[in-house]
């Protein structure tokens, strides 16, 4: 009867199992991870567009009742927002009419994943928002 010696096999398969356990593992956590930083950078645009919306004309407001941003106060809320939040990464905010839109760009160091190489995942988010009037229904 012919065989041959299988020593050192299960080593194999035990090193590309633990392989491929530890790249589902890196998944979950920097998956989540990056997901969270995600989220925090969402509402760190939204939150900026909204404090940069406050800036209006109050001149123009009282003697028209119109609504009109002013764009350097605008940006310096926003960006004063940002600041005190301690938002890292890249930060851009525009003004365009009666519309503040902040985006925030964060890179989310990698804990499992960097053993593959992967050292890093960005997290984008963009917030808008404009001045309102007062509450009298639901904008859609």
């Amino acid at each position: 009867m012919w065989w041959r010696a299988d020593d050192g096999q299960v080593s194999a398969f035990v090193v590309v199992l633990l392989t491929g356990i530890l790249a589902l593992a890196g998944l979950g956590l920097d998956g989540g991870l990056a997901l969270a930083a995600k989220v925090r950078v969402t509402g760190q645009a939204e939150s900026a567009a909204r404090a940069g919306a406050q800036a209006i004309d109050l001149g123009l407001y009282r003697a028209t009742g119109r609504l009109r941003l002013l764009p350097v106060e605008a940006d310096a809320l926003a960006r004063g927002y940002l600041a005190s939040v301690g938002a890292t990464g890249t930060g851009t905010v525009t003004v365009a009419g009666d519309t503040v839109t902040v985006t925030v760009t964060t890179t989310q160091p990698t804990q499992l994943l960097s053993l593959i190489g992967v050292r890093e995942i960005r997290a984008h988010a963009t917030g808008s928002a404009h001045p309102q009037l007062g509450v009298s229904g639901i904008e859609p």
